[in-house]
């Protein structure tokens, strides 16, 4: 059974960091894109990053280009996350999530395979 788990959110301050795992399990993703979505109450999910396989190429929303990095371990089958410079509209359910097979649309949530449950982020004032 595949499963991805992510790690790491919290309760911080503004301008605080943290740095979000996202562990898969049950098959490797070592030639799959990753990437990291978010979802703030009443709001829709939106996208976060993406890395490719190789970890050359990423993706950042124009709101976290500058603070947030997104790398990733191939060896571990993990995905993280470095949220610097956290802003309380950073605050949002983050979720790691896996494409199953080839290719490369970030930014497409239908593109991806599976999820994980998510990890709670809140940034506050």
């Amino acid at each position: 059974q595949v499963q991805l788990a992510e790690s790491g959110g919290g309760l911080v301050q503004v301008g605080d960091s943290l740095r979000l795992s996202c562990a898969a399990s049950g098959r490797t993703f070592s030639r799959s894109t990753m990437g990291w979505f978010r979802q703030a109450p009443g709001k829709e999910r939106e996208f976060v990053a993406a890395i490719s396989w190789s970890g050359s190429v990423t993706d950042y929303a124009d709101s976290v280009k500058g603070r947030f990095t997104i790398s990733r371990d191939n060896a571990k089958n993990t995905v993280y996350l470095q949220m610097n410079s956290l802003k309380s509209e950073d605050t949002a359910v983050y979720y790691c999530a896996a494409r199953g097979s080839a290719g490369w649309s970030p930014r497409i949530g239908s593109a991806y395979d599976y999820w994980g449950q998510g990890t709670q982020v809140t940034v506050s004032s």
